[in-house]
Order: structure tokens, then sequence, then C-alpha cells
């Protein structure tokens, strides 16, 4: 009987990661899905990539690591130099063989964002007013003709699942690395999980359930503040943002 874990938002934080695989081989899971954003930020980049490297887990880029390859330094965001200043050649290598999406079986579809965009939230929506939770039907139509019983997807850090009037699920195994962050795309929005905890899934058959593990955030939220991020350190620190 396969117990898959499911993580995805790493975001560099080891110490995070650590605690999740101990929890995941704990619980008995004997494969990894890991659905991107894998090494951005202030954290432990290096040390994440050489953790993740050798397990050969399948794992998608996020919208981080094709912002890593193809964007000028000049107009990388904080997040993004700071890891570009640091990996190498083979941790960009690694990077560059992640596919977009990835069918892993025939039930299990991954993907970062949606099935089309890296960028896009499948289980919320953001508007000017904000991000609320996306209705069935926004859900469905970002899913469009795929067939697989559960399609995965990151990006928001947020756990959610939904299922479809078809019988299919949409899930999100919340973030490993970050339980808050803001940004401005389409319109400015906050995300806030409300405690540092990390976030993954469990699927066994058919079913998936979320995890939330303790680990030494305050560690993570001090190295964030020795990088000069604040808004990162208050975030690893309480799951929120400040005012």
């Amino acid at each position: 009987m396969t117990r898959i874990a499911v993580l995805s938002d790493i975001h560099g934080n080891v110490l995070a990661l650590d605690a999740v695989i101990a929890d995941a081989q704990a619980r008995g899971c004997d494969a990894f899905l890991n659905l991107g954003d894998t090494l951005s930020g202030p954290l432990w980049p290096v040390e994440t990539a050489e953790r993740l490297m050798c397990k050969d887990w399948p794992t998608i880029a996020g919208n981080h690591e094709r912002q890593l390859l193809t964007l000028d330094r000049a107009r990388m965001g904080a997040s993004d130099s700071h890891a570009r200043d640091v990996l190498d050649e083979r941790h960009l290598a690694w990077i560059a063989a992640q596919p977009p999406v990835l069918e892993y079986s025939p039930d299990i579809f991954m993907c970062h964002g949606t099935p089309v965009s890296d960028l896009e939230h499948f289980l919320h929506t953001v508007e000017p007013t904000g991000m609320r939770e996306a209705t069935g039907a926004e859900i469905a139509g970002r899913a469009g003709d795929r067939h697989e019983a559960i399609v995965l997807c990151g990006h928001t850090h947020l756990p959610r699942i939904v299922a479809l009037g078809d019988g299919r699920i949409v899930a999100n195994p919340g973030s490993v690395g970050l339980q808050a962050f803001d940004d401005d795309r389409p319109w400015p929005y906050r995300v806030e999980v409300g405690d540092p905890r990390a976030r993954y899934a469990i699927i066994e058959n058919g079913r998936l359930e979320f995890v939330a593990v303790e680990y030494d955030h305050e560690a993570a939220a001090a190295k964030a503040a020795r990088e000069g991020r604040g808004d990162w350190a208050e975030a690893l620190r309480s799951g929120r943002l400040t005012a």
C-alpha cells in the first residue's frame, strides 16, 4: 500500500523540510512528490537543493524556478536574487530539468499554479479587493479536461481540497516553508495561514490528509532577519505578516 507525501513551496527552508520528511517517514510514507517553488528565499537554498537532489523525487518547477532561470539578475525580486547568488551550475541544471507539470500516474496530476500557468491560483481567486476562495465553477474551468482523479497544485501556500461535481479532487497541500506572504499580481493581496508549522499532505487510497508539523521556526526566522528580510522573519515566526 503506497502512502504518498505531497510537498510544495519549500522556499529554501531546509529546517521545515527535514521536519516534514521525518514526520512523513514516521507515518509510513514511501513516496514523495514536490510541487515546486523549492529554493527561492533568504534561508538555505543550497542546503535545500543538496538535500533533494540525491532523492530523485518527482519534482516540478514553480514560478520561482522559471524566474531563477529566465530573469535577468537586475529584474529579480529579493527572494530569487538571494537564491541565484548562492546556487551553482549543478543546482541550476537540476532546476532546469524540472518540468512545469507532470502526469505522475494515471490518477495523479501535478502542477504548481494551474495546468496552464505557474502564476494562476487554482483554488483561490485574486480580485481588486484581495484573495478569496475560488468557486467550484472557477476551479472546474481551471482544471479543464484533466482526467486524473487527483489534481495537485501549490503556489498559494494555503491547504485546501475541493471535490468537483464529476468526482475529481483538486488539492493544495499548503507550504512546507513559509506560512505568510504578500504579492501584487494581478492585484495586491495577502496570505496568512496564522501559525508557523510546516504543511504537507498525504495521499492514500485516493484520500488526502493534511498534516502540520512543528519545527524550529525561530531559527528560520533568525536566519531571515540576518539576511535583512524582516518580512520573512515575522511570517516564519507567526504565520502572519506585519501590519
